[in-house]
């Protein structure tokens, strides 16, 4: 099967990286240059400078442009594309709908790690491309389907932005051990190898469950995990989520 990438920003290259070993890839965008570095980086995607009159006619769609490009990109496609695969944040499948023509619509959102086959994309739109959109965002990570436009908003928030928020814990970590005496080479390899590590934890048990097994009474976890409380963090990470939320809501509606 062959995809069409409309953008030729980040994430489509995240997306054209973990996607190529399965399909067929095609790249088009608006600056040509930025086109060719893309070819020297992923020498087996197709390149195209899109045209005033961009035939999409049965093509598989992943739309990566930014939200508020969607209407002078819209105005350049004709034709019906057969599915429209939209990673826009907050933009909602009425006014895709309304820009673009196609058979079928499905909003998702990937994160960053698509480029080395583990992103968390959330799925939702026509159920008629239920089963594509799980088996194709599958060759890229985790794909997990949800209900309503809502949930993929609040998803947004947590798998998409969440790299972000987890880069920031990651640095402090690695910056926690420098200030105590600890080479920053040695401490970013600590870290890659808790976050690693981690992950595989999660998979097996709550993070509440994980917390108590490495907390012990009067121990070293205790004393930082107080740190943790007497400064909000967990306050500050749901105030983070239900800003990303707002936020997304609130693109939708421009």
């Amino acid at each position: 099967m062959k995809l069409t990438l409309i953008g030729n920003g980040f994430m489509a290259q995240a997306l054209a990286k973990g996607l190529i070993n399965n399909f067929e890839v095609e790249i088009i965008g608006r600056d040509f240059n930025k086109l060719k570095q893309l070819k020297e980086k992923i020498p087996n995607i197709e390149i195209k400078e899109i045209s005033d009159n961009e035939d999409m006619t049965n093509k598989n769609i992943i739309l990566c442009v930014k939200p508020y490009a969607l209407q002078s990109v819209a105005a350049r496609l004709e034709g019906e594309a057969n599915i429209l695969f939209s990673i826009l944040a907050g933009t909602q499948l009425d006014t895709l709908k309304k820009q673009i023509k196609s058979k079928y619509y499905v909003r998702t959102m990937p994160n960053v790690a698509a480029s080395v086959s583990s992103s968390t994309t959330t799925i939702t739109g026509d159920l008629e491309a239920k089963n594509l959109a799980i088996e194709l965002f599958s060759y890229i990570g985790k794909a997990v389907w949800v209900n309503t436009e809502k949930q993929l908003d609040i998803a947004t928030a947590v798998a998409g932005s969440g790299p972000a928020f987890l880069s920031l814990i990651a640095e402090s970590l690695s910056d926690g051990a420098v200030k105590a005496g600890l080479e920053r080479e040695i401490s970013n390899e600590l870290v890659q190898g808790l976050f690693e590590g981690f992950a595989k934890l999660l998979d097996k048990s709550h993070p509440a469950l994980i917390k108590d097994s490495v907390m012990s009474p009067g121990g070293t976890t205790a004393a930082g995990y107080a740190k943790l409380e007497e400064g909000a963090v967990r306050d500050s990470m749901i105030k983070t989520i239900e800003a990303a939320y707002e936020k997304a809501c609130e693109i939708g509606k421009k």
